[in-house]
C-alpha cells in the first residue's frame, strides 16, 4: 500500500507538503546541480524527493518513520536514493562530505532543537533550505531590539547569513497545520562568530533584566558593552565579544 493511504502520525509532527507549485519553488530556490551532494531531512512521502531526483544524480534522505523510510527505499532505486532511517536530532552529519546541501520540511514539533543541532555542522555545509513554522523563521532572521529576537536569532546569525524566501499557506499541507509556514535559506558565514551558548542561554532566560543583572561576573567594560542594555539589544557581534571576555 502506498504511504499516502495512512494518516500522518502526530507523534512525528507529520504534515506532508503536497502543493506542486510550492515544491517547484523550493527546488528553484535550491537550484541543484547534477553532482551536488544533497541531504533531505524528513522526506515523508517523497513529494520533494521526486523533483530533486530529477535534478541530481543521487540523494541522501533521513527519515525517522520506519514505514515511510521503507516506502521510499522501495519507490526509488538504491543507486539514486539512500534512505537513513534515523532521528535527525541525533544524526551525525559529519559522516557526509564537506559542501553538502541540506533541505527539507522540518518537523515543527522539534524544529528549534533541530536547528541548534544542525548549526554545529555549519563549517561542513554549503547551504540549508528549510520549510519551518513562520514564527520560527521570523525568530531566525529577527534584528536586535525586536520582539522576535532571541537566543535562536543570535546563535544562528553568528554562523549563517539567513534570508526568508517565501511564505507557505496551511492548505499546502496534509493535514493543514495550525500555523503558517515559510521557507528560509541559510548560508554559512566565512567567519563564524565565537558564541558561548551557556552565556547566551543565561542572557535570554532573563531578557527583561539589564545585562549587569542578567550576566553577573561578565566584564562588560572589556567587551565595550553598556551593562545597562538588555540582552535583546545586543547583536551577534556583541555576544561574540562578551563570549571572549566573560568569566562566568
Amino acid at each position: 500500500m502506498p504511504s499516502s493511504s495512512r494518516p500522518p502520525r502526530k507523534r512525528f509532527g507529520q504534515h506532508f507538503l503536497h502543493e506542486r507549485h510550492v515544491l517547484a519553488k523550493i527546488v528553484d530556490a535550491l537550484a541543484p546541480a547534477k553532482d551536488d551532494f544533497i541531504v533531505e531531512i524528513g522526506p515523508g512521502e517523497g513529494a520533494l524527493t521526486a523533483p530533486l531526483l530529477e535534478k541530481v544524480a543521487k540523494l541522501e534522505a533521513i527519515e525517522l518513520d520506519r514505514d515511510l523510510a521503507s516506502d521510499l527505499a522501495a519507490k526509488f532505486p538504491p543507486f539514486r536514493l539512500t534512505v537513513h532511517c534515523a532521528d535527525a536530532l541525533e544524526f551525525d552529519f559529519a559522516r557526509f562530505p564537506g559542501g553538502m546541501r541540506l533541505v527539507g520540511n522540518l518537523p515543527y514539533n522539534v524544529s528549534t532543537p533541530l536547528l541548534f543541532h544542525l548549526a554545529r555542522y555549519a563549517p561542513q555545509v554549503r547551504d540549508m533550505h528549510f520549510m519551518l513554522q513562520l514564527e520560527v523563521v521570523e525568530r531566525m532572521v529577527a534584528a536586535p531590539s525586536t520582539p522576535a529576537y532571541g537566543r535562536l536569532s543570535v546563535s544562528l546569525q553568528a554562523r549563517f547569513q539567513m534570508k526568508k524566501l517565501f511564505n507557505v499557506s496551511r492548505g499546502a499541507f496534509r493535514p493543514p497545520p495550525k500555523v503558517e509556514s515559510a521557507v528560509v535559506r541559510m548560508e554559512p558565514l566565512a567567519w563564524q562568530l565565537p558564541i558561548d551558548e551557556d552565556l547566551l542561554r543565561k542572557a535570554f532566560s532573563a531578557r527583561r533584566k539589564t545585562l549587569r543583572n542578567a550576566l553577573p561576573g561578565v566584564d562588560f567594560e572589556a567587551a565595550g558593552i553598556d551593562p545597562k542594555l538588555r540582552p535583546e539589544n545586543l547583536s551577534p557581534e556583541d555576544y561574540a565579544r562578551l563570549s571572549m571576555s566573560s568569566v562566568l
